[in-house]
């Protein structure tokens, strides 16, 4: 490659990085505001929703910022504690986003298998504490991990072959002992934070499956499916890319390509999340609507 064709390659990369940050940015920034602001989606679907917003935009800008600040200052460097910090924002935030897409599934189970008590189930003061649970949950969960990478003391280098500090990259470096480490992770990080919310999901979606297929007439059937398609499009996103970056053996990770799963699920899943809720949601389409005709009115008055 040429001297001219690094430069080049060097600002498209950055342009496309920096892009895909404004569309995650703006696209979960307006599902959050239009929660806020439309009285018509102040429901616990997109009361949820409004906090899977929240995540995607703080999971994206604590992975994502360091990509384009490099670009812009050249400097590739990150301080010790700052990775470290990075690697608890990360994990624990990841937890975070399956324990609310859990929730939502149980949302969408009372909406489609118990419609007529619906609205006495999930009422707010349940959306409130599924939701604070979530949260305190998600950040208790990154905190032993976190624990056991911060007293790993032997390092074989400096360099890391990633674009963030992650838990894969460290152990692959490190020269400390990482037996314990690697086997809480397996049996904490994978069986209690990632297949627990996975399996709750899952049992949802048996009995909404069971539910929708009991359903007469075939125009039940997908309106019943219609409500629950856009969810089931994230779990189905953010599931494979974790399974693609983590459920594998240490010893069988290739960091250069591992790095690719770990960008499509830091960068294009909170990108993608949206755009199929707004896509997919004739609800969020009318409130862009409703949104866009006030504003117009606003003006021309």
């Amino acid at each position: 490659m040429t001297s001219i064709d690094e430069p080049l390659l060097h600002f498209f990369t950055f342009l496309l990085v920096f892009l895909i940050y404004l569309l995650t940015i703006g696209g979960n920034m307006t599902i959050f505001l239009l929660f806020c602001v439309d009285h018509h989606l102040h429901t616990p679907m997109y009361f949820f929703l409004a906090n899977l917003s929240i995540l995607d935009i703080s999971c994206s800008t604590i992975t994502l910022h360091k990509i384009l600040s490099s670009f812009v200052s050249g400097d590739n460097t990150v301080s010790v504690p700052e990775c470290f910090v990075q690697i608890f924002a990360f994990l624990s935030l990841t937890c975070d986003e399956l324990l609310v897409l859990t929730a939502m599934s149980y949302d969408r189970y009372v909406a489609i298998c118990k419609p007529l008590h619906y609205h006495l189930i999930m009422d707010s003061k349940l959306c409130a504490l599924l939701a604070s649970l979530c949260w305190v949950c998600g950040f208790l969960e990154g905190i032993p991990t976190f624990m056991g990478v911060f007293k790993l003391t032997c390092f074989e280098s400096n360099q890391m072959d990633y674009f963030f500090c992650d838990v894969v990259p460290i152990l692959k470096l490190t020269c400390s002992d990482k037996s314990f480490l690697q086997l809480y992770i397996l049996i904490v990080g994978v069986f209690v934070s990632s297949f627990t919310p996975f399996a709750l999901t899952f049992i949802s979606y048996v009995f909404i499956i069971a539910t929708i297929l009991s359903i007469r007439t075939s125009s039940g059937r997908r309106k019943a499916f219609y409500t629950c398609s856009s969810h089931l499009t994230v779990v189905i996103l953010l599931y494979a890319s974790l399974v693609l970056q983590y459920l594998r053996p240490m010893s069988s990770i290739n960091l250069g390509s591992n790095k690719y799963f770990s960008l499509f699920n830091a960068a294009a899943v909170p990108t993608l999340n949206p755009l199929i809720y707004s896509l997919q949601n004739k609800d969020v389409k009318a409130a862009i609507r409703r949104r866009i005709r006030c504003a117009t009115l606003s003006v021309n008055t």
